[in-house]
């Protein structure tokens, strides 16, 4: 079996849920040779770098903050990642390199047996590369949605819009921001949690800690809550899957 280097690219990454999904995936599957490592680089134009100086590097996964900065860089982007603006993964072909996303299939895969027949609407909270994957999978899903950010635009409400009318004609609330991420463990987004009502489902794209005060707060006015946990299982299967396409 020849050796196989896979990777991850982000910033401050050492909380990594990749690094050790991988680490048991090659154990467990006898893939002694393969091996997986975190890249945590200052500056996105550090990667043809790493690149270059990798031997046997077969494939990459994008991390905040970036998931849109390192498109300019690639040869090539998937139909899909091309449609959503942002690239979590990387594969090596012989033509260069091919950006894709698979947030996208591991949020909707994820999200799919939580949903109750009232779920028609979602709020994004956050703007950034991995909402945009989020904002992909619902229009898949057939979900309305519309984005929160902390500045207000004529097509996104600012964190200080959402009142109780807003809440009660969204029953979905999506976290894709890293507020709530280990080591800051007390931050969530900036909106009135005693809005949440039974009728809603609170996502939090955030899988360490396993339960963030974003789900927290959310539980506590009786909202069904989800961590990020399951959505990167799935995600990391589906880019596992494109790195050992024949």
């Amino acid at each position: 079996m020849k050796s196989k280097r896979f990777g991850l690219v982000g910033r401050n990454i050492n909380y990594s849920f990749s690094a050790g999904y991988f680490k048991d995936k090659f154990e467990k599957t006898g893939l002694d040779k393969y091996t997986y490592t975190n890249f945590d680089i200052e500056d996105i134009f550090q990667l043809p770098e790493i690149i270059e100086n990798t031997k046997r590097l077969k494939g990459l996964n994008v991390t905040i903050p970036y998931k849109e900065e390192v498109i300019p860089l690639l040869d090539k982007l998937s139909p899909t990642a091309t449609i959503i603006g942002a690239v979590n993964t990387i594969v090596f072909t012989k033509k260069g390199t091919k950006g894709y996303n698979t947030d996208h299939y591991g949020f909707r895969k994820a999200l799919e047996p939580l949903l109750m027949p009232h779920h028609k609407k979602a709020l994004i909270l956050g703007t950034g590369g991995a909402s945009k994957a989020i904002a992909y999978a619902l229009r898949r899903l057939k979900i309305e949605y519309d984005f929160v950010s902390r500045t207000a635009t004529d097509v996104v409400y600012g964190y200080e819009d959402l009142n109780k009318d807003i809440f009660n004609d969204y029953q979905i609330i999506i976290n894709t921001t890293p507020l709530g991420t280990f080591p800051n463990m007390k931050e969530c987004p900036p909106i009135d949690y005693s809005l949440f009502t039974r009728e809603h489902l609170a996502f939090d794209l955030v899988y360490n800690p396993e339960e963030t005060e974003f789900m927290k707060r959310a539980a506590q006015n009786g909202a069904a809550t989800s961590n990020g946990y399951q959505m990167l299982v799935h995600q990391a299967e589906r880019a596992w899957k494109l790195w050992n396409r024949k």
